[in-house]
């Protein structure tokens, strides 16, 4: 199963692929280099193919609980003073998408939002420290019946040149459904309460939708 925001390159990236090799046909005589630009457009659509990959995934709805927004590697759990909305300290967990992971991005718990802002910028690799503040990101922030206010950012990245973010001022989040996605690999931070207990590690390898961030105690 393809994400939405998959469909238009899929169909052109199949488009260019049919008509590469019918051109090769046409003018190249050894077969021996018409099998190997097959081999080469084929992998590359396949590749293409699995990052816009949206898999079912069976979501435990839970007001306890912060999910993963994004599948990824967890690379930072620090304290942080978050100045767009909250103005305070806040415990920061990012988890960091290469371009091989599933790159839907998952409301991580349900309630309303409050806001939903795009800001353009640069495009500093994933893992810069400024990267949060300095490059292309939107801001979402979702009140919530247990955690306050909870607030998450997607980050593009260096490769990353296209951020879609489905979250409106005033609609539901619904915990584990898409909230948007983020094209060719980058990262998300999740800003949580000060006394949040967090349920993750640095170098944690996390689900979409599954993976606990932080729970209730």
């Amino acid at each position: 199963m393809f994400h939405k925001e998959g469909y238009k390159i899929l169909v052109s990236s199949l488009i260019g692929l049919i008509i590469i090799n019918l051109i090769s046909n046409l003018l190249i005589e050894k077969q021996w280099i018409i099998t190997l630009i097959f081999a080469a457009t084929f992998i590359m659509f396949i590749l293409v193919a699995q990052f816009f990959r949206n898999p079912k995934r069976k979501i435990k709805k839970d007001d306890n609980h912060i999910l993963a927004p994004v599948d990824g590697k967890v690379v930072a759990i620090e304290k942080v003073f978050e100045p767009e909305f909250v103005n305070e300290e806040r415990l920061q967990v990012s988890i960091f998408m290469s371009p091989l992971n599933v790159h839907v991005t998952r409301y991580p718990i349900g309630g309303k939002i409050l806001y939903s802002k795009y800001h353009p910028g640069k495009f500093l690799v994933a893992w810069h420290p400024k990267s949060s503040e300095e490059n292309e990101r939107t801001t979402v922030v979702i009140e919530t019946n247990n955690f306050g206010t909870v607030l998450y950012r997607q980050i593009a990245g260096a490769v990353a040149r296209r951020i879609v973010n489905y979250a409106k001022d005033t609609d539901k989040a619904v915990q584990g459904e898409d909230s948007g996605f983020i094209k060719f690999g980058s990262r998300v931070d999740i800003f949580l309460p000060i006394d949040a207990n967090i349920s993750v590690e640095i170098n944690d390898k996390v689900k979409g939708g599954q993976s606990i961030i932080s729970k209730m105690a």
